[in-house]
């Protein structure tokens, strides 16, 4: 596979400022990452928004602004709110599970800055002008998020992803793009609807079959994997078993403020994933990882 990985920008230079905020994206394309990752989920009246979680608790200041408003679990959620109504929010670094102080606490302070909510189409409209201010080009890795939770909500989520994307003018594997979901048969939909075009990355988390005979069975539909690093270290054959069925390995998520146990700096858990022969790294410290690859 490629020689010199990429590095994608997970969630923008989210080690720096808040996950998918606008400044996080203009940040990592200034640091030269290849690629900016969104998350995509959808409002109530169907907006496609760059937000990680389906729901909103953790990330803004849902709860103050709109009281009465959660569910039954106590969470409110992105559908249940029109794109207006989002557009009103504060979001800040992201929360614990628990709610008790910031998740990491060393980056951006909590509850401080002024960033919101912003579509799918204003980041690509915003990463096509940094492309052509800066004379660089970015990428941009898209995830469809949760596609079956939107399905009953009314929305085919992953459709529309893919018709916003071509609208822009990321249809080919020419186009510097990746689309990725969690769903092995949103996958598959998307590569019945859209034929063999489109880049697609199956993303596994931990639990995930990494059999070569599971990985045979990605290969049929998708061009590459996005496993979690815990997949690939120890070191069990995944990444070579991937390349000699031709899938690419995109590997996430390196943090430097969350560093695996085996590992006891940075530039040591790169080194050792680039040693491995990955061809992509998410990382919230995308600078950190050039500087480790020289560049």
């Amino acid at each position: 596979m490629s020689a010199a990985p990429v590095v994608i920008a997970h969630r923008g230079a989210s080690g720096y400022l808040p996950e998918h905020t606008l400044a996080a994206k203009a940040l990592a394309h200034g640091m030269g990452a290849d690629f900016l990752e969104q998350d995509v989920v959808a409002s109530r009246d169907g907006r496609l928004i760059v937000f990680h979680d389906l729901y909103l608790d953790r990330m803004t200041n849902v709860a103050e602004r709109f009281p009465g408003r959660a569910r039954a679990d106590g969470r409110h959620y992105c559908v249940d709110f029109s794109l207006a109504e989002l557009r009103t929010l504060r979001v800040t670094e992201r929360r614990r599970a628990d709610g008790a102080g910031a998740r990491y606490p060393g980056r951006f302070p909590a509850e401080t800055g002024s960033f919101g909510i912003h579509t799918l189409e204003e980041e690509l409209e915003f990463i096509r002008g940094l492309n052509r201010s800066s004379g660089r080009q970015a990428g941009v890795y898209a995830e469809i998020k949760e596609p079956d939770w939107h399905e009953r909500h009314g929305i085919p989520l992953g459709e529309r992803l893919v018709g916003t994307l071509a609208d822009f003018g990321y249809r080919s594997r020419d186009d510097a793009f990746f689309i990725q979901c969690f769903s092995a048969g949103e996958l598959q939909r998307v590569r019945s609807r859209s034929g063999a075009g489109l880049p697609l990355i199956q993303l596994l988390d931990k639990g995930a079959d990494t059999s070569r005979e599971g990985l045979s069975v990605i290969a049929a539909y998708a061009d590459g994997i996005g496993p979690d690093i815990s997949l690939a270290w120890p070191d069990n054959g995944l990444v070579r078993n991937a390349h000699e069925l031709g899938l690419l390995v995109h590997a996430y998520t390196f943090r430097a403020d969350a560093l695996p146990e085996d590992f006891s700096t940075f530039g040591e858990l790169v080194a050792t994933f680039v040693g491995l022969g990955v061809d992509g790294l998410f990382s919230d410290f995308p600078d950190l990882v050039l500087d480790q690859l020289g560049r």
